[in-house]
């Protein structure tokens, strides 16, 4: 049975899902990791594919820019097609200023200046974070002197619009980067009782555009990520 977003049929998509922003991204790390990759949802542009890696099933979902459309196909996936972990593989902004362009970012958790998390338990904040199993295989499968910090970033609405909190003082809060899907992404995985978690490479940074990547850039560069989402895609 498809969805309104996704014209997949029931049993069509892996119990894993891998979940980059980017339709374009989504293609490119199905054809990187899945001989036998096959296109099974196309609806609006936002692409995915279902496969093999390593033995296991696998698919690549795209979740469109930003926590409304995110949440829309994660609770399609979860509630509908059965998926149990969904791990976003993507991009995002440095604030902490030990963390550099190039790095990596696991995401415990997620605060955010959204309001869309605040509509689910009226009157609590509610603290959106990831699935620990995943977390711990994702670290798991970190190298030798790779650049990988684990620990809370902030999901925003706005892209352009400017904080009304300092990035300094979210640095001084611990916070490591801003993205814009991972705070509705874990609330779903609660809702559902699944599992997520956010992997990010560190595309710019907020206190120092002096090495930020190209447009390229941000589409090839994310081999670290990607081989630590596989890692708790498929733990």
């Amino acid at each position: 049975m498809a969805t309104p977003h996704i014209r997949a049929e029931v049993g069509h998509i892996a119990p894993a899902v891998l979940f980059p922003g980017d339709p374009k991204r989504a293609e490119r790390i199905a054809q990187l990791l899945m001989n036998d990759a096959e296109l099974v949802t196309d609806v609006r542009g936002i692409l995915g594919f279902t496969g093999t890696c390593q033995g296991k099933p696998l698919s690549v979902i795209a979740s469109g820019m930003g926590m409304p459309s995110a949440t829309i196909y994660a609770t399609e996936l979860f509630q509908v097609y059965g998926v149990e972990r969904i791990v976003r593989v993507g991009t995002c902004g440095g604030i902490a200023p030990h963390v550099a362009v190039g790095d990596v970012i696991v995401a415990l958790g997620a605060h955010t200046d959204s309001n869309m998390n605040a509509q689910r338990l009226p009157g609590i904040h509610f603290a959106p974070v990831a699935s620990y199993p995943l977390v711990a295989a994702a670290v798991g499968a970190v190298q030798p002197g790779q650049p990988v910090h684990v620990g809370v970033v902030i999901t925003r609405d706005h892209f352009y619009l400017p904080s009304p909190v300092n990035i300094a003082t979210l640095a001084e809060y611990g916070v490591l980067g801003v993205e814009m899907e991972a705070a509705g992404i874990y609330a779903a995985a609660a809702q559902f009782g699944k599992e997520a978690l956010a992997i990010m490479t560190v595309s710019d940074h907020l206190l120092d555009s002096s090495s930020d990547m190209s447009p390229k850039d941000r589409e090839t560069r994310f081999q670290d990520s990607l081989a630590l989402a596989v890692a708790a895609a498929l733990a």
